[in-house]
């Protein structure tokens, strides 16, 4: 992958920003065609794709065409379906609207309002930039960008130069595909990405870790830039005795080794009762070796360590852990590690300290439910919270007694299969939201608007002076207004 010139970075923002001004992305029909036409670029180079999430990942081709190139098509041919509907202009019910309130026990104010014509117009917010991750660069490259182009923006999207091959590939198809006056792939490691981050964007969309988030946030913050940040953080997964233990495990187990827990939503930690833990390390045990027969590290289901780095880094969490290691721990080069449990983790262990980003799934255990309830509160909020029960007391006080930005019972990972669905974080698991309409509404802001006849004058005879007693008596009612007991 070959860096684009920091020489070409501002000239590439300021080309978008003038196509942005002259209105390219403006119309409807226009957007659509740019959506039809990322969605063709995936689909007739479905394979390319598969072939360059191999190399970068070890990725298997039935998880690159069902989990990332199917989900974003599908999602890119809803958006262009129900753009029409999510960009047209609100007409405001005008007898919501307080304005001159005052006036309502003299005329009824929604008759006067109706000619001025409230509306919220949904707006492009303008030229924006997406800096996407590497574990799954189909969808968090894309997804965002889907937003980007039906709200009508400009966008330059600058993927993971941890996902060389990637990378390279998206960067050769755009222009063959997109209009490369409203979109650009900037291929960039730290110094091409902080020249970026030194200009001015409407708005930045970030999804990777909350060290790299400070860095954006402080550069934004010079600009005023608003942004997104998709992080990640540890997410739970409690497992209370009135679930079923087996099936627990299993699904558990599942989303632990997909894409080899390199998944922001993958459960990072299982908080159980102390009484059930060896019942659920040996259900874990019993779907390992249905999953692997051969073994993970051996295994064609599954991806492989993204680098060296991220390797060595896995490697030395489990050096320094005191938890027991029941299950894997092995490995092999520097890009396989085993799928790995261990039980009886201390609240204060390396596996503990922040996001595992990898296939080691710490067990905490605990005394009681309450305990578990108070391991999570003591922490982050989470991205993501997992909680296996069967009990609607004990589901209705996780979801009272807690935060994160989405809850998730007896499953996991499915939440990113409902289009309907935001999905973001809460405090340090992120801010913003995304999918389908709520990525549109990301990168567009509501503009209210009024249109204001002649006739309405009479109407905006109180509010000019000279002030006397009768118009302070009609403009202070309001300051009286009964006000409803709340007994």
């Amino acid at each position: 992958m070959t860096a684009t010139p920091i020489s070409e970075i501002p000239l590439i923002r300021d080309t978008l920003r003038a196509s942005f001004r002259k209105g390219l992305t403006r119309p409807i029909e226009w957007r659509k065609h740019q959506l039809y036409q990322l969605a063709r670029m995936l689909q007739d180079n479905a394979e390319a794709f598969a072939d360059a999430l191999g190399q970068d990942l070890g990725k298997p081709r039935l998880e690159t065409y069902g989990f990332e190139i199917g989900a974003i098509v599908e999602r890119i041919l809803l958006t262009a379906d129900r753009l029409d509907d999510w960009a047209k202009p609100t007409a405001v019910n005008s007898a919501c609207v307080v304005y001159w309130s005052c006036l309502r026990q003299f005329t009824r104010f929604s008759d006067w309002q109706k000619p001025l014509k409230p509306t919220v117009y949904k707006a492009a917010k303008g030229t924006v930039l997406i800096i996407a991750p590497w574990n799954f660069p189909v969808v968090l490259s894309l997804q965002p960008l889907i937003g980007a182009i039906a709200a009508g923006c400009c966008a330059v999207l600058k993927p993971s130069e941890i996902s060389p091959h990637f990378s390279a590939l998206v960067a050769e198809l755009f222009p063959k595909y997109l209009d490369p006056n409203a979109y650009r792939v900037v291929l960039a490691a730290v110094p091409e990405t902080t020249k970026l981050l030194e200009l001015q964007w409407d708005h930045i969309f970030y999804t990777g870790n909350a060290r790299v988030a400070r860095i954006i946030s402080a550069a934004a913050a010079k600009h005023l830039t608003p942004l997104t940040l998709e992080l990640g953080g540890k997410s739970p997964a409690i497992v209370d005795p009135s679930c079923d233990i087996n099936l627990a495990a299993k699904r558990i187990l599942w989303a632990k080794s997909h894409n080899c827990g390199q998944l922001c939503v993958a459960p990072d930690y299982v908080v159980i009762p102390r009484s059930h833990q060896e019942a659920f390390v040996s259900a874990t045990k019993e779907w390992y070796a249905e999953f692997f027969p051969e073994g993970s590290m051996q295994s064609s289901s599954i991806s492989r360590i993204v680098s060296p780095e991220h390797h060595a880094r896995l490697m030395d969490l489990l050096k320094r852990s005191k938890g027991k290691v029941i299950m894997g721990g092995q490995t092999e080069g520097n890009t396989k590690i085993e799928i790995t449990v261990l039980k009886d983790v201390p609240a204060d262990d390396s596996f503990m300290d922040g996001e595992i980003f990898g296939p080691f799934l710490p067990i905490v255990p605990v005394d009681n439910f309450e305990d578990a309830i108070e391991f999570v509160r003591d922490r982050d909020h989470p991205l993501v919270l997992y909680a296996f029960t069967e009990n609607p007391e004990t589901k209705k006080r996780i979801l009272d007694e807690t935060m994160s930005g989405t809850i998730v019972f007896n499953d996991l990972i499915q939440q990113l299969s409902f289009n309907e669905l935001p999905f973001g974080g809460v405090g340090q698991s992120g801010y913003g939201r995304q999918m389908a309409q709520y990525t549109f509404d990301a990168f567009s802001y509501e503009r209210a608007g009024l249109d204001v006849p002649n006739e309405v004058e009479p109407f905006n005879a109180i509010r000019y002076p000279p002030y006397n007693d009768e118009k302070f008596k009609i403009m202070s009612a309001g300051v009286f207004s009964p006000i409803p007991s709340s007994s």
